[in-house]
């Protein structure tokens, strides 16, 4: 395919620099000729995580409106006009053929100053409710990727393709061999049921809480249970305290001992290979994965993000029977004993398997791609 220039901005959360990550990714399998540039904002994670993925980042002072009163907020102004000015110098020293918005602080004065450039622009959104910076962008951009239906709610319906998300590679249907080298990995025990607990790269405090709690009441329902959880690096020594005075207690009976708690888990695939049930937020990523990966999932999304994302997400599959819920404020009391029913209950398992896989969007970067190569 031809050899094209791509600046991709934005960031701030895994959830914008991993799809960014691999729409680069699926660039650059088009052409290994394509040059690409990152933007982002200054002192945000992408600033780290995209050079470790081997790409260019240039990083811009432009931050976010914080929610109350504050001295940042003053300065705010005056950031976004600097970002503005810096973006025009990037665009004209790189000459890009097109500029790609992934969501996050920094695509908004990059993308705004590519539209007044008339640089073909294209914006991809991962939730099923637009993002602030998206929205105010989708009104001038040429093309809009989305990964839900409706959203013509938040963006003219006649820019807008329906592509997915981009997943990470790996993340497919657990073959025989896959599920044989997760059982070796994680040293489980086939004859067991497996749970996996994931809150995202980070944890989550309210699913920890949730499995504590459970231990705690003696594991109700876990018999033939096992569970693989990640419960964050942050809450990792709280957590290994915790096991290890339940142990000293005997709480959880033998269940305890199938039991895995890991800070990070880096063979997603493989734990995802390895569960008959997932728990998990509702991060637009973590939702493509599983829906990829065709698996049963309880999700409970967290309350803690903008315009309540994760909700969306979830009853988007809620409402079409591929997935189940419960809210963060009940799941202390209501989450794990609903995973431990659903595990043993094979015939909801398989619906809800076959009803997710009907989200699944596995050529999401290539189609996105494609849409790029149309602009261009």
């Amino acid at each position: 395919m031809k050899r094209i220039r791509a600046i991709i901005s934005g960031g701030g959360t895994g959830g914008h620099i991993f799809p960014a990550v691999a729409i680069a990714g699926q660039l650059m399998e088009a052409n290994p000729e394509n040059e690409i540039l990152f933007v982002g904002a200054e002192g945000r994670m992408e600033m780290e995580k995209v050079p470790a993925a081997g790409y260019r980042i240039v990083g811009l002072p432009v931050a976010g409106l914080q929610r109350r009163l504050t001295v940042s907020n003053l300065a705010l102004p005056f950031k976004v006009l600097k970002s503005i000015r810096m973006a025009g110098k990037i665009i004209d020293g790189f000459r890009p053929d097109i500029a790609i918005g992934v969501g996050g602080y920094a695509s908004a004065p990059l993308l705004w100053s590519a539209c007044r450039k008339g640089i073909p622009t294209l914006i991809q959104e991962q939730n099923g409710y637009a993002g602030l910076t998206n929205k105010i962008l989708g009104k001038k951009v040429d093309r809009i990727c989305v990964a839900y239906d409706g959203m013509e709610r938040f963006f003219p319906a006649e820019k807008i393709v329906k592509t997915g998300n981009p997943i990470r590679k790996g993340i497919v249907p657990a073959s025989a061999k896959m599920k044989a080298d997760a059982i070796e990995c994680y040293a489980l025990d086939p004859e067991r049921e497996c749970m996996f607990i994931v809150g995202g790269s980070l944890g989550s405090g309210t699913l920890n809480r949730s499995v504590m709690e459970w231990i705690e009441a003696g594991c109700p329902g876990g018999d033939n249970v096992e569970i693989l959880w990640q419960c964050g690096k942050y809450y990792k020594s709280s957590v290994d305290a915790f096991m290890e005075d339940a142990a000293a207690k005997g709480l959880g009976g033998n269940t305890l001992r199938h039991i895995r708690h890991f800070d990070f888990i880096k063979r997603m695939d493989l734990a995802y290979s390895a569960a008959d049930v997932v728990i998990s937020r509702s991060g637009a990523s973590s939702v493509s994965e599983l829906a990829a990966v065709h698996k049963a999932v309880i999700f409970v999304p967290s309350p803690n993000v903008a315009e309540d994302h994760q909700t969306h997400n979830a009853m988007a599959l809620v409402k079409e029977n591929a997935a189940e819920i419960v809210t963060d404020a009940e799941a202390p009391q209501k989450l794990m004993e609903k995973a431990c029913r659903l595990i043993k209950d094979r015939d909801r398992i398989a619906e809800l398997e076959k009803n997710i896989a009907t989200f699944a969007r596995p050529e999401a970067a290539k189609a996105i791609v494609d849409e790029i190569y149309r602009l261009v």
